[in-house]
């Protein structure tokens, strides 16, 4: 599990956070991580945005501690998704800050669809929001009458398929920079979304209902 830094996002829902996993945080997000009751396996970072106490006192409990500059070529994010990579998982979680600067969430879920994570499952709470990244298919929960929006990353994603949704896809292609996908709702408790070539975001904004 990855938690990002950045501003502090509310509290997961009883459940949402596995437990007894190794737990890597991004910077600042050494505290949210403590706030959580976690045990941080990892800091990394520039480690700029947390207190300097917090991080000794981290180091003396145990966590690792790897600093990088801070003129650096990736954002502590990258660089915390590519240590929870050397682990082998074969699901990484990500939970990070719904507010913040819009080029960081911006980067931050364009990383989730990179090749470089691809042999794992990637998932992301975002403040109030979910990201399921969507590689060949994937089962995703959700209400009836909740809404999901499918983005395509890093090219188009082909011949995608949905099952469980009020507007069903079969067999088309999603365009990155389109917004064919956005808006669409949940019709049970579970979709089925597949994707023949490339990759999709299936984002669930936050946990209100539409009429839409």
């Amino acid at each position: 599990m990855v938690v990002s830094g950045g501003e502090l996002p509310p509290l997961p829902r009883a459940g949402d956070v596995p437990r007894g996993v190794p737990v890597i945080a991004a910077d600042g997000g050494l505290e949210y991580a403590q706030a959580l009751g976690l045990e941080v396996t990892t800091a990394v970072g520039d480690l700029d945005s947390v207190d300097a106490h917090v991080v000794t006192s981290a180091g003396f409990a145990g966590t690792r501690v790897l600093r990088h500059p801070a003129e650096k070529d990736a954002t502590d994010l990258e660089l915390a998704l590519d240590v929870a990579l050397e682990l082998r998982p074969a699901r990484i979680l990500v939970l990070a800050g719904g507010g913040g600067r819009l080029d960081h969430l911006l980067g931050g879920l364009l990383l989730l669809g990179s090749p470089r994570y691809a042999e794992a499952q990637l998932d992301a709470i975002v403040g109030a929001a979910r990201v399921h990244v969507v590689r060949g298919e994937r089962v995703v929960a959700g209400e009836p009458g909740r809404l999901i929006s499918l983005l395509a990353l890093h090219g188009p994603a082909e011949n995608v398929t949905t099952e469980g949704l009020r507007y069903p896809l079969a067999g088309e292609t999603l365009e990155p920079g389109s917004t064919r996908g956005i808006s669409n709702v949940f019709t049970s408790r579970t979709a089925r979304i597949h994707v023949a070539r490339g990759v999709l975001a299936a984002v669930i904004p936050d946990d209100t209902e539409t009429s839409a």
